[in-house]
């Protein structure tokens, strides 16, 4: 699967290359050239399927050739290791509870499999991809948790100085290891500054090899 710039100004780049990259050179969001169809059939069988095995082969036709099938079942299962409840209400109405990850968030998710696949794609890099994120609270504390440990990469994350909740600070301030969270006397928004000018600058973004685990990254939304 290759992918695109929505600015449209940008060579088409791998999986590995969105992914690790996070914007597009010319400033757009990177989605895959083709949105990958299932059956009928394949949907009904869904129903029967493990939640591991379904998010396997919704995510399988976007990430192949770049992760070998193996490597890819192993990135799911590690990320999504814990309960997804789907609770029903009636017999036409259903909710899935997304709140059972490590930070009862449900950016869980996104941020674990993004974790997981840069972790595989900066094996062998002989410096550490840096992950620099804003957040207003629940974005920092699932990304920190998801790349807490995760060989070759660091995450400094800026949230804006008391105004956001108090358990959501000790979730990603009381890590350390890999997890650097720096509080900014302002508000998200001011944050979010930052981290935009920190990628528009080419050479910083280079030499420290910078990207981004924001909804802005393609691995978030797989």
């Amino acid at each position: 699967m290759r992918y695109r710039s929505t600015s449209g100004k940008a060579p088409l780049t791998s999986l590995r290359g969105a992914v690790l990259r996070g914007l597009a050179p010319d400033g757009g969001l990177y989605m895959p050239v083709e949105i990958a169809r299932h059956t009928p059939e394949e949907l009904e069988e869904f129903r029967r399927l493990p939640f591991t095995e379904v998010c396997f082969r919704v995510v399988r036709p976007f990430a192949t050739p770049d992760v070998p099938e193996e490597m890819l079942w192993q990135i799911v299962a590690e990320a999504i290791n814990f309960p997804v409840k789907l609770v029903s209400l009636s017999p036409a109405l259903h909710v899935l509870e997304l709140f059972h990850g490590p930070t009862l968030a449900f950016k869980d998710f996104g941020a674990r499999f993004l974790a997981r696949l840069m972790g595989y794609f900066v094996r062998g890099e002989s410096r550490p991809l840096t992950v620099l994120v804003a957040t207003s609270g629940d974005t920092g504390s699932a990304v920190a948790h998801g790349f807490l440990r995760v060989p070759g990469i660091r995450v400094v994350i800026l949230y804006p100085s008391k105004r956001i909740s108090e358990a959501q600070e000790k979730q990603f301030t009381t890590l350390g290891e890999n997890i650097t969270a720096l509080e900014v006397s302002g508000t998200f928004d001011d944050c979010q500054r930052l981290v935009k000018q920190a990628f528009a600058d080419e050479a910083l973004s280079q030499r420290a090899f910078l990207t981004s685990a924001n909804s802005i990254n393609i691995g978030r939304l797989l």
